[in-house]
């Protein structure tokens, strides 16, 4: 009986052991992933969409996710708030904001499944943080930055 209790003791200990050893391995290997943006809720997936919809209603559905991913760029980059709200609300940041636009439009369904989609980490800039309309008259300042991708009409920068 003794026997059985000590390889018993063993067998748990020896468990224990390995279940540490798979915990540290998963840290670890989830320590190494991209961080993805954690929203604070609806109210993030609404003014995304809505900005979607002002600054780009009539780009593909990749352009669209690509606005919001500029966004969520910002808010993990240093230099910008690092807020949804304080991101789009920065002075000056977005056209439409500006303009009155962004005020004038409700999201459509599928400006909210594009905000969705960029806030479950689908960038298709690349790690953007501008983007600019060439046809439209732009600062010359925009032009400075390392152009990364075109997606429809936009010209998405670093």
């Amino acid at each position: 009986m003794q026997k059985v209790k000590l390889k018993l003791v063993a067998l748990l200990v020896m468990v224990i052991f390995l279940s540490g050893m798979v915990f540290h391995h998963y840290s670890q290997v989830m320590a190494a992933r991209p961080k993805v943006y954690t929203y604070s809720g609806i109210s993030d997936i609404y003014l995304l969409a809505r900005l979607i919809r002002a600054e780009a209603e009539a780009e593909p559905y990749a352009g669209k996710v690509a606005v919001a991913a500029v966004v969520l760029n910002r808010v993990r980059h240093p230099g910008f708030p690092n807020t949804v709200a304080g991101v789009i609300f920065q002075p000056g940041a977005f056209e439409s904001v500006s303009n009155g636009r962004f005020w004038s439009l409700l999201p459509s369904r599928e400006s909210i499944k594009a905000a969705y989609d960029a806030l479950h980490g689908w960038d298709p800039t690349y790690g953007a943080l501008f983007f600019w309309n060439p046809a439209k008259k732009v600062s010359r300042w925009i032009w400075s930055r390392k152009i990364i991708a075109r997606i429809g009409k936009h010209v998405f920068g670093r």
